[in-house]
């Protein structure tokens, strides 16, 4: 049953976002959470009936994210693909750092998580938009090296600041895209 929304629980919330983005979600016990968030088992339990309530309320945003994306890329083509995807793709690993971190620690486990939703599908589409819907090598090797590289400069900690680090994450994939980045 869903409990309604508190301080603790947002506590809860953040403190375990952090905890699985530095020792994975595997790697990160109830009784980590209680103790880091300052409550007890049992009071985290009445916010949250599991650790996957509480990582399944963590990934949705991200999900309904990448659905979001997918339903932008849908219908366009070519250069038009490739920019909304570039733009699209290092948004949302930058509005979701540390989520990103999470599902690095098992790609497996969490790229089939029920609050990702059809994460495949999303991808198959994303990499199909990068490529600007070319099926030649060069283009879909870029467009693989783009997902991967989004992905991993957004879960680091670059210590540069949000703008800046957007602009150049989206110049440089278009860059490696072979797409010239849109000048002011």
């Amino acid at each position: 049953m869903a409990r309604p929304p508190s301080a603790l629980r947002e506590h809860i919330l953040r403190s375990a976002l952090r905890l699985f983005a530095e020792s994975g979600y595997k790697g990160t016990s109830l009784h980590d959470i209680a103790q880091v968030t300052g409550c007890s088992k049992a009071a985290l339990l009445y916010h949250f009936a599991s650790k996957d309530a509480i990582l399944t309320e963590l990934l949705t945003p991200a999900g309904e994210g990448l659905a979001a994306l997918r339903a932008r890329l849908t219908g366009l083509d070519g250069a038009a693909a490739a920019r909304e995807a570039v733009t699209g793709f290092v948004d949302l690993a930058l509005r979701f750092r540390l989520e990103v971190r999470v599902l690095f620690q098992d790609i497996p486990m969490m790229t089939t998580h029920p609050a990702l939703g059809a994460v495949p599908a999303v991808v198959e589409l994303l990499l199909t938009a990068l490529a600007g819907g070319s099926t030649a090598p060069p283009d879909t090797v870029a467009a693989h090296m783009v997902l991967g590289a989004v992905s991993v400069t957004a879960a680091d900690d670059l210590g540069v600041p949000e703008e800046v680090l957007r602009a150049e994450m989206i110049r440089g994939a278009l860059r490696t895209l072979g797409r010239a980045p849109d000048h002011p």
